[in-house]
């Protein structure tokens, strides 16, 4: 069973490509896509890392020259996302997650929302929400910001009213448990850097439609309806799945020994917070002034390691940095070969000769509502996002006017982090959550259900507002 785990990505990739060539694609392109559905496979069961199956992936297509008959293109289009901007800014707001952790900025910020909003059970839950969401802007590892730097505080709470995994986890864990996880995935849609596969959706966008979308214009458009849904989710986990005990006096002074001990805030802190400041101002108004957002982000990473905010050598040895940045140019040089290899036109034409005769905005609505529900069947939003999003872009081409074209993508994208909700394992931070056994699997995937049909329905709303 562990070699059948191992080899299945290459197992199906050999039977998908002795299957006859389908009527419309060239044999070039049905041997892409049967690697890509390999990598896909890969990905969804990682029998070996993440980033080895993309560049596994990428290096047979160049060898087997699938994409152009000369070598040359083909190392070319293999190495062409490490030349990718998009890359670049995942990886370097991946070390402004480590500054944030290793100058403990993360850790004093939930602790002064402790203290001060977490005299009521709502209040401890809005603390942790908006723990996540102060940092989600930089951090757009949500496993990081999540599990990495909110849970280790959030998980000291519950113990102190004597509520455990086996001894009433109603009375405060639950409701932390959940609130942890479904502001996390609000906050992930909120930004564009608040979650890496929105950055990686960008990236595939713009190759297999040809237009970009900015830090400023998926601000612009989500913030008006991710704020709400976001100061409205610790309250609905409150209504919806209340925790027995209603007021939690302990906690704020527990977050005033925690904050005690930390000390006053250091010189390191505070550089941290005006390099994130600093960050987000270029993100945000950098094109007005010709700078492009990779390039300030590697600007303030490059601060950060010049006055110690990180060293050197935690550049170098962040596995998870190297490790994302490898896997995701992988990931964007094979979805830019979908559309070289004339699959994306092939499949498109296919799944819109289903869809003729809809109402551009109908068709708009079914495809947010395809795309977010078809995620119950992965357990990466990485995966998931390199698998569908190019199909749905070609689908929607010939279906929708030109210039709706370019507001739907955006509604797909802004759904990554949402769908996040609806299973134990639909994005990275889930199995820290779930696996501290507060919320059995049952109440999870129905909790998921619930939360999942509100976030489904904001999406759906923005969609036909916006489109």
């Amino acid at each position: 069973m562990q070699y059948l785990k191992k080899f299945s990505p290459l197992i199906v990739a050999i039977i998908m490509a002795l299957m006859p060539t389908p009527e419309g694609l060239a044999p070039n392109g049905w041997y892409f896509l049967s690697i890509f559905v390999g990598v896909v496979v890969g990905l969804i069961i990682e029998p070996i890392p993440t980033a080895l199956v993309g560049l596994t992936g990428v290096s047979v297509v160049a060898m087997l020259r699938l994409i152009d008959p000369s070598a040359t293109v083909n190392r070319n289009w293999a190495l062409s996302g490490f030349s990718n901007g998009v890359i670049w800014l995942i990886f370097a707001a991946f070390m402004f997650a480590l500054g944030y952790q290793k100058t403990g900025l993360g850790k004093r910020i939930s602790l002064l929302l402790i203290k001060y909003l977490g005299k009521r059970t709502l209040g401890l839950g809005y603390a942790v929400a908006f723990s996540d969401a102060i940092l989600a802007p930089f951090m757009p590892s949500n496993t990081a910001r999540s599990a990495g730097t909110i849970y280790p505080v959030a998980s000291n709470i519950p113990p102190m009213f004597g509520s455990t995994p086996d001894n009433e986890p109603r009375k405060i864990g639950a409701y932390i448990t959940w609130v942890g996880i479904s502001a996390t995935c609000v906050t992930s849609s909120m930004f564009l850097t608040a979650l890496a596969p929105n950055l990686l959706a960008v990236e595939l966008i713009q190759k297999s439609a040809g237009f970009a979308i900015q830090w400023g214009q998926w601000a612009q458009v989500m913030l008006p309806c991710m704020i709400p849904l976001f100061l409205l989710t610790p309250w609905l986990a409150y209504v919806i799945y209340p925790p027995t005990l209603k007021h939690s006096p302990e906690a704020p002074a527990w977050a005033t020994e925690e904050l005690s001990k930390m000390g006053p805030i250091s010189t390191k802190e505070l550089m941290m917070l005006g390099y994130a400041v600093t960050a987000l101002i270029l993100w945000i108004f950098g094109k007005k002034f010709g700078i492009d957002s990779t390039v300030a982000a590697v600007f303030i990473l490059s601060l950060m390691a010049l006055t110690g905010v990180i060293s050197w050598q935690d550049v170098i040895t962040n596995k998870g940095a190297w490790n994302v940045l490898v896997w995701f140019a992988t990931l964007v040089a094979m979805a830019s070969g979908l559309k070289k290899a004339g699959v994306l036109s092939w499949m498109g034409g296919m799944v819109a000769a289903h869809l003729q005769g809809l109402e551009p905005m109908t068709v708009a609505v079914m495809l947010v509502i395809l795309f977010f529900v078809l995620h119950y069947f992965f357990a990466s939003t990485t995966a998931h996002t390199t698998a569908l999003l190019p199909l749905f872009m070609a689908t929607a081409a010939p279906l929708v006017p030109a210039e709706m074209l370019p507001r739907l993508a955006l509604m797909l994208a802004g759904s990554l982090g949402l769908m996040g909700i609806i299973t134990p394992y639909a994005t990275g931070p889930s199995p820290i959550w779930y696996g501290s056994g507060y919320i059995s699997q049952a109440r999870w995937w129905g909790l998921g259900t619930i939360f999942g049909g509100i976030y489904l329905a904001a999406m759906i709303a923005v969609t036909y507002f916006f489109v």
